[in-house]
């Protein structure tokens, strides 16, 4: 067994191709999100890609809430944002969520043997649920949907930080996941959370907070877990 770095949809792909464990890392801020509606006691989340299909499942079931974001704040008409910090609604509740990376993401591995969301936030959580499956794992940074070019540090250092606990030894992206625990190690988390150019976008729109947040380790023992897909995105429940 063995765990793979691979950014973006290239890592989707290679989960899927390869019938392979799947763990999405949108460190700021959707896979913190997602675990967070979990633990404030959420029933269930459906991620969807677009802020259109988020409307057309609340046409569908008037009764949930409506969380995500473009461009780091919630679309018009939506109940929440993408807040780790501010879930407390979601108990025994419906969610629909979508946001501008993590959610495309989640939806592209429809089709690995099992998929997760993870950052540092759940890492304990997620790793060892993903190592318990006798097959590889691809951690897959998010990166930002439209623009591969993007340098999505906190993504390569949470990913970084969950390869190494996994205790697996790294095939894919060996090289660029030793250079992150490197920095991890000189750095800390914190710092390189801090530093990271989504960090001013979310400092952009008064979101700093959020980024120190995020970069806290085991926080929660839920585990964001693709479980079904349907006609809008795929339906998430906790496995923890």
């Amino acid at each position: 067994m063995h765990v793979h770095l691979i950014e973006g949809e290239a890592g989707c792909r290679y989960a899927v191709d390869h019938a392979y464990v799947a763990v999405v890392v949108d460190a700021l801020r959707a896979s913190a999100t997602a675990a967070m509606l979990l633990h404030a006691g959420a029933e269930r989340l459906l991620v969807v890609r677009t802020v259109d299909d988020a409307f057309a499942a609340k046409r569908e079931m008037p009764d949930v809430l409506l969380f995500g974001e473009r461009g780091g704040l919630p679309p018009d008409g939506f109940d929440f944002g993408n807040s780790p910090q501010t879930v407390s609604a979601a108990k025994g509740r419906h969610v629909v969520f979508t946001t501008t990376t993590g959610a495309q993401r989640l939806v592209s591995c429809w089709g690995a043997r099992t998929v997760y969301m993870g950052t540092t936030t759940n890492a304990s959580a997620v790793i060892r649920a993903a190592t318990a499956h006798d097959t590889d794992i691809v951690i897959i940074p998010a990166g930002l949907h439209g623009d591969p070019d993007f340098n999505a540090q906190e993504d390569w250092v949470a990913g970084a930080y969950l390869a190494k606990i996994t205790g697996l030894p790294v095939g894919e992206g060996k090289d660029l996941c030793a250079y992150w625990e490197r920095r991890i190690e000189d750095e800390g988390l914190p710092l390189l959370f801090a530093n990271a150019p989504h960090a001013e976008k979310l400092r952009a729109v008064n979101l700093e907070s959020d980024i120190s947040w995020c970069a806290r380790v085991d926080v929660t023992g839920a585990i964001p877990t693709v479980i079904a897909r349907t006609e809008l995105g795929v339906i998430v429940h906790n496995a923890m």
